[in-house]
């Protein structure tokens, strides 16, 4: 981790450019590659994928292999899953001068995340949310950002099916000095496919008093915009739709060649094994490869491979 001598950006100083547009925590594909490519295309926040925070905290080979930055990747939210606050708080600490702030998973609907109390099991447990906002701002407090507020923390969710629980939850959560708010419009038990609950998120926003952000069933700008125009949020949110165009914030329909040229280099450049390097790939060039092409493709096992097969079939670094 390369620590900034600088005080950071607080990412609220943004809100004063329109509403952010923010590259969601995933698992395994949030890695520095990525979040460098996006913020070529128009992304202002991006998120690391979630860390279990008590592994964080104890394992420095933790440490080394889930949070990997340097000076261009800012601001940078890391974003924990913690069943307690102190926990949270430790590993905040561990990474308070290397980031732009924390966000706690309370939304991850996995059955293991829901086993292990973290996740959206805390949308039933809103005193523990409140403890874990608590003890994170308490114990970061002495950490000052460029405009000379605190170190942020954040909290991700989903709704609930009595959305009034949803309000109290983040009631709480304010209570204690949550600094934004962003809300997956859907269930705990609803598929990616299923629709999201817009007027849910809308009610959400007029419901709090920190800035708050929507999550769910994004894959274009235009969609983005309608979302944005609907329910007034401060900022969305996409995981997918970035994941399969990374220049979607920049109005492209579909990825272009030169962005996936850019993804390549910057992997190369600061290291990635060939399995989130192959799937980011995928990704990008579902719409463009036939059944064939992708077949070909997804039997590739090593990176110089993979470029390799891009050089000669798509003209890519040539």
């Amino acid at each position: 981790m390369d620590e900034k001598t600088e005080p950071r950006l607080n990412p609220k100083q943004l809100l004063k450019n329109g509403y952010l547009k923010i590259c969601a925590p995933m698992v395994r594909y949030s890695k520095l590659p990525f979040r460098q490519l996006v913020r070529d295309y128009n992304v202002d926040l991006c998120y690391t994928p979630m860390i279990l925070a008590d592994v964080f905290k104890h394992s420095q080979m933790s440490r080394q292999a889930e949070f990997t930055t340097n000076f261009k990747d800012d601001p940078v939210i890391v974003q924990f899953a913690a069943n307690n606050g102190t926990d949270a708080a430790d590993a905040a600490e561990l990474i308070a001068k290397y980031s732009n702030g924390v966000d706690i998973n309370c939304g991850c609907p996995q059955p293991w995340a829901i086993g292990e109390k973290i996740g959206s099991y805390l949308l039933s447990q809103p005193e523990t949310v409140k403890d874990i906002v608590d003890q994170v701002k308490r114990r970061t407090s002495s950490v000052k950002m460029q405009d000379g507020s605190s170190f942020p923390c954040s909290i991700k969710i989903r709704i609930h099916e009595d959305l009034n629980e949803t309000v109290e939850l983040c009631k709480r959560a304010e209570a204690v000095g949550v600094d934004w708010i962003t809300v997956h419009g859907r269930l705990k038990k609803q598929k990616n496919h299923e629709p999201v609950n817009l007027d849910a998120l809308k009610i959400m926003k007029e419901s709090v008093n920190v800035p708050l952000f929507t999550n769910g069933g994004i894959y274009n700008l235009k969609e983005a915009n309608a979302m944005m125009e609907y329910t007034k949020a401060d900022g969305v949110m996409v995981a997918t739709g970035l994941l399969q165009n990374p220049a979607l914030f920049s109005g492209y329909d579909y990825t272009p060649i030169e962005c996936v040229e850019k993804f390549i280099n910057y992997s190369v450049g600061y290291g990635s094994n060939h399995f989130i390097f192959h799937h980011h790939l995928m990704f990008m060039l579902e719409n463009v490869m036939s059944r064939a092409e992708k077949q070909n493709f997804n039997a590739l096992y090593s990176i110089p491979g993979v470029i390799d097969y891009l050089k000669d079939h798509y003209g890519i670094l040539q």
